[in-house]
Order: C-alpha cells, then sequence, then structure tokens
C-alpha cells in the first residue's frame, strides 16, 4: 500500500468510527430521552430477585443502548444511597447481555443475503430511508416526541453510514501481506484479549470496537482464534467507564465497578482456559476459519449470556470479592452524596431522583410546620431542637436541588421532563419558606413559653380555628404535590381566601379586645406575628398548588389564573370556598 492509501484508510477509519459514536450518542440520547423518568424507577425496584434485575438490566440497556450508561446509573444510585450493592449485580449481567444486541443490529449490515427482498432490509439500505424519515420528523413536527424518534432515526443511521466508513476503511487491507503478517501476533489469545480490552477502553464504546472488529472480519483479516480473545477483551474494555466514574464516590458505589470488571475478568478466564485448553488438546477445526459479522456477535452473545448463567448462582461471591478489594472502616460512617453528578449523564433519571427528593422536602416542611404550630400550645425545648435541625434541612435541600435542576434545565429534555423541572423549580423555594415560617412561630411560642404569658380564651379558641384550617390546607398541598393530583390541588385556593378571611377578622377581634382591656400590647405583638405567618404560609401552599396545576396545563402566568378563577366565578370554586367558610367559621 501507498502512504497514500494509508492516510486514506486512517482517514476513514477515524471518520467512521466519528460517525458511529455520534449517532450511537444521538441515538441513545433520544431513547434516554423518550423513557422518561421510567428508568429511576425501575432500577430502584429492582429487587433480589435475580432473574427479574437480569431482565431489568437488559432491557434498560436495550433502551438506551448503552451497557456503560447503565453501570454509572448504577454508580451514581449505589452512591446516592438509593441502591445497595446486592441489587446491582443482577442488573449488570443483564446489561451485557441487553449490549449484545446492537451487535447484532451491526452483523445485518455485513450478512450476505442472496434474497432480494430480505437483503432490502439490511440497515444499510432502509437505514437511509430511515433517516429521510428521521430529518422529516424533525424538521416538520411541532411534537417533542415526535421529533425525539426522528433523532433516534437519524442516530440510527448515521451510526451505520459509520460503519460503512469503517469497513470501507479495512477493505484493501485484505490485500496486505504485511498487515496480515501482523495481526497474526493476536493468535496469541492473551494479546488478543489485551488489545480488545485496551481499544475499547479508549474509545469507550464495547459497540464501537465491535463493530471495527467486524469491519476487519468482513474484510477475511479474522479467524475465530484471533476473534474469540479480542471479543473477551472488550468486554473488559467497556468497564473502563464504570471504573472512571467511580472516582470520588463512596466504598458501596465503587465496588458496583469492582462487581463490573470481576464479572468480566472471571467470565473471560474461564471461557479463555477452557477454549485455550480444548483447542491444544483436540485441536479445534474451526480455529483458523475466517469468520465475519454474523460470527463476532454470535461470540459476544454466547460469552455474555453463559458467563451470566455461571456467575448468577455466585453472585453472593461476586459481592464478596468487591468488598475485600474495596474494605470499609468500621468506624467510618459511609456517607452518600445527596444527588449524584453523574445521575445528570441519564437527565430523565437525575429528574425522576429529584422529584423524589422534592416529595420528601415537600413531607419535611409540613411536618416542621405541623410541629411548629404544636409548640403554640406546649412548648418543648428538646422538640424545638429537633425543628430547628428540619428546618436547616429544608435549606440543604433547597440549595441542593436548586443547583441540580438549573444544571438540568440546561441540558436537553422531553416535553413531560421539562414540565417536572419547572414544577420543582417554581416549588422547592416556597417549601424552604415555609420551613422559615415555621421557624418564626417557634420563635413566638418560645417567647410565650420564657415570658409566662397566655393569651385570652377567645384569642386560643379562634387561634385553634386558624390553626385547623391551616393544618388542612398543609395537608391538601403536600398531598396534591405528592400524587400530582390537580383536582385536589384546585381546592387550596379557595381555603387559602378562607384563611385570608379569618386573619383579617382576627386581627379586628383582637383589636376590640386590646381597646377594652382584655389583651395586652405585649401578646398582641406575639399574636400579630403568627397571624402573619399564618397568612403567608397559605400563600405559599396557593403557589405550589397553582404551580402544580400550572405545569400540567401547560401555562405559567399565576396572576393570571388565580384572577380568572376569581373572576369567572367558577362554580366548583365558589362551592370550595363556601363549605370551608362554614366549616372554619369564627362566629
Amino acid at each position: 500500500m501507498t502512504s497514500v492509501e494509508i492516510i486514506k484508510m486512517i482517514a476513514f477509519l477515524c471518520g467512521g468510527l466519528a460517525f458511529f459514536l455520534y449517532g450511537m450518542n444521538v441515538m441513545s440520547s433520544g431513547l434516554e430521552k423518550m423513557s422518561g423518568g421510567k428508568l429511576e424507577g425501575m432500577l430502584r425496584k429492582s429487587t433480589s430477585n435475580k432473574l427479574k434485575s437480569i431482565s431489568l438490566g437488559a432491557g434498560i440497556t436495550i433502551a438506551i443502548q448503552s451497557s456503560s450508561a447503565v453501570t454509572v446509573m448504577l454508580v451514581g444510585l449505589v452512591n446516592s444511597g438509593i441502591m445497595v450493592l446486592g441489587q446491582t449485580i443482577g442488573v449488570i449481567m443483564g446489561s451485557n447481555i441487553g449490549t449484545t444486541l446492537t451487535a447484532w443490529i451491526l452483523a445485518l449490515n455485513g450478512a450476505e443475503i442472496k434474497n432480494p427482498f430480505l437483503a432490502a432490509l439490511k440497515p444499510n439500505i432502509f437505514s437511509l430511508v430511515l433517516a429521510l424519515l428521521g430529518i422529516a420528523m424533525t424538521m416538520l413536527s411541532k411534537n417533542e416526541k415526535k421529533k425525539d424518534i426522528g433523532s433516534i432515526l437519524v442516530g440510527f443511521a448515521v451510526l451505520i453510514y459509520g460503519m460503512e466508513l469503517m469497513g470501507q476503511a479495512v477493505d484493501p487491507l485484505a490485500e496486505s501481506e504485511g498487515f496480515k503478517q501482523i495481526l497474526t501476533a493476536f493468535e496469541n489469545p492473551l494479546l488478543g484479549v489485551l488489545l480488545g480490552a485496551v481499544f475499547t477502553g479508549i474509545i469507550q464504546s464495547s459497540a464501537a470496537s465491535v463493530g471495527i472488529l467486524m469491519g476487519f472480519a468482513n474484510a477475511g483479516l479474522i479467524t475465530f482464534r484471533m476473534a474469540a480473545p479480542i471479543v473477551m477483551g472488550q468486554n473488559i474494555g467497556t468497564c473502563v467507564t464504570a471504573l472512571i466514574s467511580s472516582i470520588g464516590v463512596n466504598k458501596n458505589a465503587k465496588r458496583v465497578a469492582v462487581v463490573h470488571i470481576t464479572f468480566n475478568l472471571i467470565g473471560t478466564a474461564i471461557f479463555l482456559l477452557i477454549y485455550c485448553l480444548g483447542d491444544w488438546l483436540i485441536g479445534f477445526s474451526f480455529s483458523d476459519m475466517q469468520v465475519n459479522s454474523v460470527t463476532i456477535a454470535a461470540i459476544h452473545t454466547v460469552f455474555n449470556v453463559i458467563t451470566t448463567l455461571m456467575l448468577l448462582p455466585f453472585s453472593k461471591m461476586l459481592e464478596r470479592i468487591a468488598n475485600l478489594v474495596v474494605k470499609t472502616d468500621d468506624e467510618k460512617v459511609e456517607e452518600y452524596s445527596f444527588i449524584d453528578q453523574r445521575l445528570l449523564a441519564t437527565p430523565s433519571v437525575a429528574i425522576a431522583e429529584c422529584d423524589r427528593k422534592t416529595r420528601e422536602m415537600a413531607r419535611l416542611a409540613k411536618n416542621t410546620m405541623m410541629g411548629a404550630m404544636a409548640m403554640l400550645e406546649n412548648y418543648d425545648p428538646k422538640v424545638a431542637e429537633q425543628l430547628i435541625k428540619d428546618e436547616d434541612q429544608l435549606d440543604f435541600y433547597e440549595d441542593k436541588l436548586g443547583t441540580c435542576l438549573v444544571q438540568l434545565s440546561s441540558k436537553s429534555l422531553s416535553d413531560e421532563d421539562s414540565k417536572r423541572v419547572a414544577k420543582q423549580l417554581h416549588t422547592i423555594g416556597d417549601f424552604e419558606r415555609i420551613g422559615d415560617h415555621a421557624l418564626n412561630l417557634l420563635m413566638a411560642a418560645k417567647e410565650c413559653h420564657e415570658k409566662n404569658v397566655q393569651f385570652s380564651a377567645d384569642a386560643l379558641k379562634e387561634l385553634k380555628v386558624a390553626t385547623a384550617a391551616l393544618t388542612e390546607i398543609l395537608d391538601i398541598t403536600v398531598e396534591s404535590f405528592c400524587k400530582e393530583d390537580i383536582v385536589l390541588a384546585s381546592k387550596v385556593e379557595p381555603l387559602e381566601q378562607v384563611i385570608d378571611h379569618i386573619m383579617d377578622k382576627m386581627k379586628a377581634l383582637h383589636i376590640e379586645r386590646l381597646q377594652s382591656g382584655k389583651c395586652t400590647i405585649q401578646l398582641g405583638f406575639i399574636l400579630s406575628d403568627i397571624l402573619t405567618n399564618y397568612e403567608r404560609i397559605s400563600d405559599h401552599c396557593s403557589n405550589i398548588a397553582v404551580a402544580l396545576i400550572e405545569t400540567k396545563q401547560n401555562a405559567y402566568e399565576a396572576h393570571e389564573y388565580l384572577n380568572g378563577l376569581k373572576q369567572a366565578g367558577d362554580p366548583e370554586y365558589e362551592t370550595a370556598y363556601l363549605n370551608f367558610r362554614q366549616k372554619y367559621s369564627l362566629k
């Protein structure tokens, strides 16, 4: 080969690899967006039932076309304390099986099919039609889901085109005796494993390295003796992504990467030993036969399926090995990340986790407020100390969630995920402010306790009605938010209006008592602070309910929504308002 031909070959190979990786990335991103937050929920529900976990791992890998992404997700979920190591083992095994589907799709591209009709179904033929359809859907459709489908189709077409370029790049090597002599070095199984592992580790894509190997195989350059060890090495090389992602995580998360690489190392060692001994003792006739892309895909599948079947009964052993490799200091408590940054690589998973944390925040805000209101009647210093810690926790939630949600909002998200981010961004500040008001009420309760002052019987009776109304609005708000129930959320605004009315009337009654000498100015200040905080809390509940309704209805004008609701004389609103007005009457 001339130097020009060599340069051309390298350029085609690099360009093909670039197209392949880009197409894989576009296709994976589109598939992941379409899956929405279901991935996180599915992974979190994975149990000790290994067969179920294997099916789950295979299904998710097929859905997003990346076993590395699944392993990185597992590292992030374990580092966040959402999953434990034992739950990840079956998922990892299933992920290795799921990744073989890509190999079969690529194998069809290089397979020789004589039937004209079936030949037209080869990926390199129908992908051209899919590319045109995908471009049309992306450019002409206004529906985000259809655009995502379009990007998946375009990504698949680009991936197949990259595969074609790589195949064209290596075709001339079939005539090169010098290159064939170089390849004979890789008949050494250990060198083959090393080559597969190193190359896959560098490009961080087992699918791409398998695709390149298929290109060499289709050019008639690869024998079974070379192919089998390289494929095994490729499975080891794909663990590099997980190893990199385990940097800076807790020890439990590091063990996920150890399990992944141990699984592939043990599988490779067993297969290599059996093959080499058999070939040495018997002399397998197929060892020197040239293989094609279909054979490569078959080796890839057999290796992963049989390795899974062999090691499935020894899942606990894999866990023990991981614990031995990454030892835990008994005196040190394992720390977990609030929302692991690695989850941001799969936005739908990160958003689902933010959603879960926001619901936790909602319940914590409600419980903190309920505790603070109870302190108005019976102040307890120990309980007060815990409530202060809970309020600090709410501040922490807002800080961490806000940072994560801002990062996620800059990513390419599906319509559904965008709504969820908007809902969370609109509400975390309100939940945090409810905690602040709970702290204000706590200070008021402390002041009454320390100064040994008590409200009049009438004031206590009125406050009891206001507290009951505020308790109900908190219950409705948090329940509607956690269940995403806009019918329930619609009851918040009429109750908020009733609470405003209660506050106004209580202030007027207080002034009457003050003028008649039944109340002191000191108690008046404390009561005024309590009522102001009650009113602000109900306002925040209204904000949360409106944000929930708006995100469900794709509208983000809170003032217009509220004004329209009140001015239109909505019968449901009016009925709810009158019912609440009657229920919480001060009389």
